[in-house]
């Protein structure tokens, strides 16, 4: 499939004010906590957490993460499988997973369980969308960008079969396969 022109949803101008509000608040709320560890969730998140992390004016470091909850095509399989760890030890530091988007909800809580057993001082979680009421498993987000409904999203990082991530926006699109 190739994407032409999605709706737009979110402009770049809201995006990037909704990063500095989080940039904000993520900052006043670790202040005083030393360094974090961002851990990006790959694909997707790439963009989101670049804007952030220029952000933010706290001591941080950079972990990257790959999971796989989409095998082809717009439809959730339900199972999340671990496609590539961090590197570093998260032991003892505060943790931030930083995630595109909240879909199911799946991805977001086998992350979490996950790392909580790595013993890290603490884990939250920092979202640019949430599909709240397409969530299966309940989750809870820290930091939230923007609520949406339960379009195809692309734009900023989101993609659809690997289209339309480098837009500088946020717009919808209607998959083949829905």
């Amino acid at each position: 499939m190739a994407i032409d022109t999605p709706k737009v949803m979110l402009s770049e101008e809201q995006i990037l004010q909704r990063v500095d509000e989080l940039a904000v608040e993520i900052s006043k709320d670790y202040a005083e906590k030393g360094e974090i560890v961002l851990v990006g969730v790959l694909k997707g998140a790439f963009i989101f957490l670049a804007d952030l992390s220029r952000r933010l004016t706290i001591p941080r470091h950079i972990e990257f993460i790959a999971v796989a909850s989409y095998e082809h095509g717009s439809v959730p399989t339900g199972a999340v499988r671990l496609v590539m760890d961090v590197r570093a030890s998260i032991e003892d530091k505060h943790v931030l997973i930083v995630e595109d988007i909240v879909d199911t909800g799946h991805t977001l809580h086998y992350l979490i369980d996950m790392l909580k057993t790595r013993n890290p001082a603490s884990v939250r979680t920092c979202a640019l969308l949430h599909k709240e009421h397409n969530t299966d498993v309940e989750v809870n987000v820290d930091y939230l960008g923007f609520s949406i409904g339960d379009e195809w999203v692309v734009g900023y990082g989101l993609d659809y079969a690997e289209q339309g991530r480098s837009f500088p926006y946020i717009g919808s699109v209607q998959p083949d396969d829905q």
